[in-house]
Order: C-alpha cells, then structure tokens, then sequence
C-alpha cells in the first residue's frame, strides 16, 4: 500500500513520542523546560490551621518558646520532638500522646536528662533506621549530631551526641558568610542517605553515604540549590511520595514574615523543578492558610510532615498532608532567643485524592 507523504508527516511526531527515552529524572521535558510529571501533589495548596496546641510549661524552666518539631506516629501514639528556647540557650524535649486534642497536656521530658546532656542542641529529626533497628534523633550543636535510641519510649535512653563530620565542611565555609549552618535533615532510598543542611544564606546543600555505612562516610557537601538568604532561608524538608520526593524550604517573605516554598524531583538528588514557591502561591503562608478559630499568628514557620511511616524513608500520603509548625503571635518582639514561638497543626483542604 502506497502512503499519503501528508499522512507520514502527520503521524510522525507521534511515533517518535511512543518510542521517546525518558530523560535523566525519569520524566518529559516540556518545550519551556518545566518537568511534566502526573502527580496527586497539587500545584497551589490551601490549608486550615489549629490555633497553638503546645506551648512551655509552668514547670520552672522558664522556656519562652517551643520550636522546629519533628514528629512520628508510633505503636498508636504520636511523638514530638522540639528545641526549647530559653533566654541564654536552646535544648530539646519529647512529648507523646494519643490524640492532637490531648497534646496541650502531655508531660515534658527534656533530653538533656538522657544521654545527651546540656549544651546547645536544637533543631531535631527523628526517624527510626530499620536496618540498624535504632531510633535516630539528627539535630545541630554547632556540628552535624545524632543520638540514638533502641526505644523512642524512653526519653532517658538517648545515647550521648556523635558528629557526622569531625568539622565544619569547607565548602560551607566558603558560602557560609555571615550566615549559620544549622537544620540538619536525613532521608534514605534504597542504596543511600542524604543529609541536607542551611546556612542562612541562600545555600541549601546536600551530601551523602550508603545506606549500609550510615551513619558514617558522608562526604563533601555539594550546593543542591541557591537563591537569595531571604528567598531560601532554613528548616528544609525531604519527603518521598507515591510520584517522586518533595522539597520545602522556609523562605522570609517581604514582609518579614516567614512562610515555605517547595518543589518536587524523581530522586533526592534532583534537580528540583518548582511547585508552588512563589509568595503569591506558597506551600504554606499566611496567605493561603484559614484560622477557623480565629488568625494567632503570621507566620507559618519551621516544621514536619506527618508522616505515614516512621523509617528512614520519611514517606507521606499526599491524600492527607498535614503539617506541625511553628507559629507566633503577630505582635511579638525583642530577643530572637526569647520569642514565644509555639506549635500548630495546618491540615489541607484542596487534596485532589
């Protein structure tokens, strides 16, 4: 049968699409250089925000603020992890409760009472690393630190701060400028472990060890992306999805105040293409979160995920994306130390699922 030359030009194009290669992040470019990717992950968000439901305690230590949660559902409870911060100094506490409605009054265990004592430490993660079968708390002391623990129930069972790095990585030190490197944040796939961290200065930075060596011989850090210190600040997050991985990062807005932008990749090792990181459509800010019970605070800020596991993959369900931040009331001032930052829970309302 003679073909029509018409009917050849016609139908071309779509017999190079059915037999395309997928590019290196596993999906299509579009001609204008976006990643086309189907996702249940929508492009703008909306969300519904508790008012503060944990806040210091009465209880003599005098904490102003509590701060930067990292939170797991395990054996039918939640546990929540956070910096306290006291005029002079910052450390950390665990909580755990059954039910959001009682996390006003669980009971404070400060983990300077365990193994890793006083000093500076802040800004935890916790996640349980299955092939060890340990408890990692991943946290800053002016280094890279973790504590583990065979048991998340135990409080007092953290082990005493090691280091990832025996020093500050040069390449921080060329970038860091009058910044601090600070918001450490592990997550693992199948072969390896990244540790992600900020500098308050525009630099977002990623470095990486084989699962089975974690957590020793990460290497040098390499940029995974750069921006203005306002525009890509701290507080980073990596979460794995049924399509892919999910980046936030917490941004200053011109406003001054704090809000977060994301973007997606095919691997935790990107690139990242962006998904809702403008201040006109955020992940997350006060301009697309809803106060039901009445606006506490502006800015919508250092946080986690609640997850639908507690291993070191740190998967979510992007059908039920809620989000535990820290807020302030829009009228607080003075010592950054002394802010009474306090925790809240956004809950999506525009999920595609």
């Amino acid at each position: 049968m003679k073909l029509n030359p018409a009917l050849l030009f016609a139908i071309f194009p779509v017999i190079l699409a059915a037999f395309a290669l997928p590019s290196e992040t596993g999906s299509r470019a579009t001609a204008d250089g976006a990643i086309a990717r189907a996702t249940r992950i929508p492009s703008s968000f909306r969300w519904n925000s508790t008012g503060a439901l944990i806040a210091p305690k009465n209880d003599g230590r005098r904490v102003d603020g509590i701060k930067d949660p990292s939170v797991v559902f395990y054996d039918g409870r939640w546990h929540v992890f956070a910096t306290t911060a006291v005029n002079g100094g910052w450390s950390m506490v665990h909580l755990t409760f059954t039910d959001w409605n009682q996390a006003g009054n669980a009971a404070f265990n400060y983990l300077d009472q365990s193994g890793i004592g006083s000093g500076y430490t802040a800004a935890p993660q916790v996640f349980y690393f299955a092939p060890q079968k340990l408890w990692y708390l991943v946290y800053q002391n002016n280094n890279a630190a973790y504590s583990t623990n065979p048991d998340i129930n135990n409080p007092k069972g953290w082990t005493a701060a090691k280091t990832f790095y025996s020093r500050r990585p040069s390449i921080i030190d060329q970038n860091i400028g009058s910044g601090y490197w600070v918001d450490m944040w592990v997550i693992c796939d199948a072969s390896n472990c990244h540790l992600f961290s900020s500098d308050d200065n525009g630099h977002l930075y990623r470095s990486q060890t084989s699962l089975a060596n974690f957590p020793n011989g990460f290497g040098e850090p390499v940029i995974a992306m750069r921006d203005t210190k306002e525009r890509l600040f701290e507080a980073s997050n990596v979460y794995r999805t049924e399509d892919g991985y999910l980046l936030l990062v917490e941004a200053i807005g011109t406003d001054g105040r704090r809000y977060f932008r994301s973007w997606t990749a095919a691997a935790i090792a990107g690139p990242w293409t962006a998904l809702a990181d403008t201040e006109s459509n955020p992940f997350a800010r006060a301009n697309n979160v809803a106060f039901p019970n009445g606006q506490w605070t502006k800015d919508i800020s250092h946080g986690e995920m609640l997850r639908s596991g507690y291993d070191q993959t740190l998967t979510i369900s992007s059908c039920n994306i809620r989000y535990l931040y820290q807020g302030l009331s829009p009228t607080a001032s003075g010592d950054y130390n002394r802010l009474p930052y306090r925790l809240a829970l956004l809950t999506q309302n525009n999920s595609p699922c």
